[in-house]
């Protein structure tokens, strides 16, 4: 059976037998839903390549302690991949965001382009991104991911078009592609960026954006997936064919 993992801010210089203090929602979590108890082991990460494989020595309301017998450090996974995701409607972005985060997504972009149906402005806005943020957060936690993904606030067209300016390789997801995914090579290391339109499809407009950015239109194959899970496919895709999965 797996441990149970819970997030800390930081474990930047803990050391086999420090005492790591888990506080605030995380603590209760785990003391008041879990019910960890002192003598049981936990495991802790600061979603920035540590983790601390550890034995509970003491619980309290919103505290635990935890004493560090493992420390295990991890390097970055490369090639980093970027989803620059088109707003979906209802709950399907916190779909999006939980799948990506399970296959190894280093940044979710969360996008308006211009067929979105979803609108993100003001408290919505907030809200919205929020959720995102603790989806992805439970969604790494989860999958036991000692890199924890980042999801930044919402994009327009503009900026997302920066992104793949800078990629190593991006990829614009479209259905009329004459380019297929699985003909692509996959560099080693670097940026790969993944763009994922809506349920009304790109426009034209978009398309040709990222394509004069440096972006390959391709397609996934003849069928039409949901933009919720469009992206987890790709870069499924993509990562069989780098040593991260191989």
């Amino acid at each position: 059976m797996s441990l149970p993992v819970h997030l800390v801010p930081s474990l930047e210089g803990v050391r086999a037998g420090d005492v790591v203090a888990v506080e605030g929602d995380e603590a209760h979590h785990a003391v008041a839903v879990r019910r960890l108890r002192a003598g049981e082991r936990v495991v802790l990460t600061d979603g920035a390549g540590t983790a601390v494989t550890g034995t509970v020595a003491a619980t309290g309301k919103r505290l635990l302690e935890v004493v560090a017998d493992e420390v295990t450090r991890v390097a970055e996974p490369t090639p980093r991949v970027t989803v620059v995701q088109a707003l979906p409607k209802g709950e399907r972005g916190e779909l999006a965001v939980e799948v990506l985060t399970e296959v190894g997504v280093a940044t979710v972009v969360p996008w308006a382009a211009s067929r979105s149906v979803a609108v993100w402005k003001g408290e919505r806005a907030d809200k919205s991104l929020a959720r995102w943020r603790s989806t992805a957060r439970e969604a790494a936690k989860q999958a036991r991911r000692p890199w924890h993904p980042e999801v930044l606030p919402l994009a327009s067209t503009a900026q997302a078009v920066a992104l793949v300016e800078d990629a190593d390789l991006a990829v614009v997801l479209h259905e009329d592609a004459s380019v297929a995914l699985a003909g692509l090579g996959v560099p080693a290391d670097g940026n790969v960026v993944v763009v994922v339109g809506p349920e009304g499809g790109l426009s034209d407009e978009e398309v040709a954006a990222f394509v004069a950015a440096g972006a390959v239109s391709v397609h996934l194959g003849s069928e039409v997936l949901r933009t919720s899970t469009a992206g987890v496919a790709a870069v499924a895709a993509l990562l069989s064919r780098t040593e991260r999965w191989g």
